[in-house]
This record gives C-alpha cells, sequence and structure tokens, in this order.
C-alpha cells in the first residue's frame, strides 16, 4: 500500500509539474495520451483550470499569447484538453480499425486492454452502440478504454469524433472549473488530494486481494470438476 501510494504521488507531482511548466501544451498532450492510455486526466484538468484562476506564477501562453488569467485562460485550457484528447481518440480509433483483434490479442496488455476489458468493451457498445462514445467518456476509468475498441468494433468515425467531442468537452469543463473554483486556494486542495493517492492505494491493495480470493476459488471449483469422487 505504501509503494502504491508513493507511486500514484509521484504521478500527480509530476503531471503538476508537466503543466506548470508548460501550460496548454502539456494539457493537449496528456490529454492526447489519456485518450487511448490511463494518464490521470481528472488531475490534468483540475490543476489546469486553477492555473487559469491564477494560482501559480507561471500564466497561460500559446505561441506567444499569453492568456490573462481569468475565463479567457479557463476557455483556452478547456479547449487544449478537449482538441487533444478527440485527436487522441480519433488516433486509438485507427489503431484499432487498422490494427483489429488479432493486434489486441498480441499488444493489448501494453495498452491497458486485456481480454477482459475488451469483452466488457464489446458489450458497451453492444448495448449503447455509438453513445459507448459519449458515455465512455464522462465515464472515470473507463473513457480511456474506449477508443481502440471503437475502431475494433468498427464504430462510424463522424458520430463517435462527434460523441467523443463533446463528452469530452463535458468531462473538461466540469474538472477545470473544479481547479478554476479553488483558484489561490489550491495549495490547500493540492495538499488534501494526497489523501486521494492513499484512497487510491487502498483500491489497489483490495482489488489485488479480489483478484487473488476470485483465482484461488476459481482453482478449487476446476479440481473439484476433475475429481468427481469428490
Amino acid at each position: 500500500m505504501i509503494l502504491a501510494s508513493s507511486i500514484t504521488g509521484f504521478i500527480t507531482d509530476w503531471v503538476t509539474d508537466a503543466i506548470g511548466d508548460h501550460g496548454l501544451y502539456a494539457v493537449f498532450a496528456l490529454m492526447l495520451l489519456d485518450a487511448v492510455f490511463p494518464a490521470a486526466s481528472e488531475l490534468v484538468m483540475v490543476y489546469s483550470g486553477a492555473l487559469a484562476a491564477g494560482a501559480f506564477s507561471s500564466g497561460v501562453v500559446l505561441f506567444g499569447h499569453e492568456f490573462e488569467s481569468g475565463l479567457g485562460a479557463y476557455v483556452a485550457m478547456v479547449l487544449a484538453g478537449t482538441v487533444g484528447y478527440t485527436i487522441g481518440a480519433v488516433l486509438g480509433w485507427a489503431i484499432g480499425v487498422y490494427g483489429g483483434r488479432p493486434y489486441l490479442d498480441r499488444h493489448g496488455r501494453w495498452l491497458h486492454l486485456p481480454p477482459h476489458k475488451l469483452e466488457q468493451a464489446e458489450r458497451w457498445f453492444d448495448r449503447w452502440g455509438q453513445w459507448t462514445a459519449f458515455l465512455g467518456r464522462i465515464t472515470p476509468v473507463a473513457r480511456s478504454f474506449v477508443s481502440i475498441p471503437a475502431g475494433v468494433f468498427r464504430a462510424a468515425l463522424a458520430p463517435y469524433t462527434a460523441l467523443t467531442f463533446v463528452g469530452s468537452t463535458l468531462w473538461c469543463l466540469a474538472f477545470a472549473g473544479i481547479g478554476y473554483g479553488f483558484g489561490t486556494r489550491w495549495e490547500t486542495f493540492h495538499e488534501n488530494f494526497h489523501y486521494v493517492d492513499y484512497a487510491v492505494a487502498a483500491g489497489i491493495v483490495l482489488g489485488l486481494a479480489y483478484l487473488l480470493v476470485r483465482r484461488r476459488r476459481s482453482s478449487t471449483l476446476s479440481r473439484r470438476a476433475e475429481d468427481p469422487a469428490r
């Protein structure tokens, strides 16, 4: 649990440092990555909102133009996150289309898409169709596991992109709004945010324990099935 907490703490510090140093460009890149691989999008957008509110000495700059702290900077951060995420989602869709299921069978574990997650995504697409693109973008954790399966299951590109853009916009508006609302009180929020690290660490430990118990139970049932006399 201590190790998991240290890892999440490291990720938190790395993300905030990247955005503090590179502003809009870091938000764009991290959200693009998050579309296909979990990259702490909640933290990215919360911190970007705080930066837009003027909580830090660094400003919001795009190609030499500096946005004054306030609404303009907030909108710029939201657009950077939304556009970055949408482009990443289209790239993920392309990986799914051109790589197909055989590609994920071979390399899915490197993309955090093992067979059981791909099957879960397939159930989502069977149930919700194209709306999976929208629902997935506003669902924590699951939002990073929609893009590639969308390509594998041949979601139509135009509605997929449009629904992704709308869902991602809502996500970015909400989380950047949280950071913007805290504004100069960011340091207090950031300090308290480390409690989330502990919660995540506890969740990891509980998840591993659940998988271990489930695996042992499956092994026991298999042995019983192989031994009719028992």
